[in-house]
């Protein structure tokens, strides 16, 4: 079997919302306006790192007191009820002043750039470049200090959660319902993990054992080579047996 041929194989048989469950994904589905929903899912993704119970269960009490409009809430709130309604969050290493610090920055991107697209747009006609843009969305977002929610890929790291958050909100599918149509899924680099590493070693995607940046910009030129409008098409399909535990499918 052809390799494009077994990515649409296993496209079409775990590409589905069934297969979502027990993932921050989910809480965008809930947000029919795409700005409330990347919000949504920069919270989502940013927390997306340690037992699945505990992410969903800490991305459920950061967007409870944002209610269904986070943007319009957001917009409305004084700073300092960030600094009070999250002063016991604790995630890992992440903590309320964390939490507190992301949303007042959010505030501040729509304030200034009416939305986090806009923001995002901001540094790619500014840069061209995906590189360029993720960190100068990031640098923003952090105002200008280094941390753990939003990492910078200048530093080397894949960035696998800003990925995924850009994923999410680019593409649209019956998984990834999308929302910004300013950025083209053609940038988009791999939402790279151990799953998506292990899967494409075993492909010959790539032959690197680090889960940094270069080898996630390996792998997304050689998905680009079978499809390069779209190349993290199949990142959701390709790690679910992995993430599901269900033995995966050979490719042959």
């Amino acid at each position: 079997m052809k390799l494009e041929n077994f990515l649409e194989h296993i496209y079409r048989q775990y590409n589905k919302k069934e297969f979502v469950s027990h993932d921050p994904l989910t809480f965008l589905y809930d947000y029919p306006n795409k700005r409330d929903r990347e919000i949504v899912a920069l919270i989502s993704s940013a927390l997306a790192y340690g037992r699945v119970a505990q992410i969903l269960k800490s991305v459920e009490s950061v967007l409870k007191p944002l209610g269904q409009n986070p943007h319009n809430f957001i917009n409305g709130a004084d700073e300092q009820f960030f600094a009070d309604e999250y002063n016991c969050f604790k995630h890992r290493f992440t903590c309320g002043v964390d939490i507190a610090g992301l949303l007042i920055s959010v505030k501040k991107a729509l304030l200034e750039y009416g939305s986090l697209e806009n923001l995002f747009y901001h540094g790619m006609k500014t840069s061209s470049n995906m590189i360029e843009a993720q960190h100068n969305f990031t640098n923003y977002l952090n105002s200008g200090k280094g941390s753990y929610l939003l990492p910078t890929p200048k530093k080397g790291s894949a960035c696998k959660r800003l990925n995924l958050f850009l994923r999410w909100m680019v593409r649209s599918d019956e998984v990834d319902p999308g929302g910004w149509d300013k950025i083209s899924p053609e940038h988009l680099i791999v939402p790279l993990d151990t799953h998506m590493l292990k899967v494409s070693q075993e492909l010959k995607l790539t032959s690197r054992k680090q889960g940094d940046l270069k080898t996630a910009l390996e792998i997304t030129e050689a998905f680009k080579k079978i499809n390069r409008s779209d190349p993290v098409k199949y990142d959701f399909a390709l790690t679910r047996p992995g993430i599901l535990g269900i033995k995966p499918e050979k490719f042959i």
